[in-house]
């Protein structure tokens, strides 16, 4: 049988790990914006892997991406197509996140996005859609492993 001091110590790691995995979140919608690929690429495991369907809406082909050279190439394609990132006028807000631990160094965030184009003269969402995220506790902190995302 756990004691007190045990099961608060867990709770209280589970809360920090939580907040954690809500700021690697909120970092990766963050740096789509600013374009700073670098620090994007830090917040994911070496074999990460990042599933796109097809959104001709915003003119985006489908794609799974694997690995960080990918998903800075990825990035970049979007930068220089004017999809998110420095003169973009984009923007990637998250919500409705909620988060379930697998395991002590593994975990499953689901949440909404919404992606904001012409957020400096007429804001309008282009596309809408759900995130689901899996994260792995890294001697570095905790890091995106696979995003799997579908609009709608």
């Amino acid at each position: 049988m756990q004691s007190h001091a045990s099961t608060q110590a867990a709770t209280t790691e589970r809360v920090a790990a939580e907040l954690e995995i809500r700021n690697v979140l909120a970092r990766l919608a963050q740096l789509a914006d600013t374009g700073e690929t670098d620090e994007y690429i830090r917040l994911l495991t070496d074999d990460v892997v990042w599933a796109m369907p097809e959104n001709p809406t915003i003119g985006l082909a489908g794609s799974e991406r694997r690995g960080h050279d990918e998903i800075a190439a990825g990035q970049r394609e979007r930068i220089d197509a004017g999809h998110q990132g420095p003169g973009s006028n984009t923007m990637h807000t998250i919500s409705t996140v909620s988060i379930r631990f697998d395991a002590d160094d593994a975990a499953t965030a689901v949440s909404s996005f919404a992606y904001w184009g012409d957020t400096t003269t007429a804001p309008a969402v282009r596309s809408i859609g759900r995130y689901v995220d899996e994260l792995r506790r890294t001697a570095d902190g905790w890091k995106l492993a696979r995003r799997e995302i579908t609009f709608g």
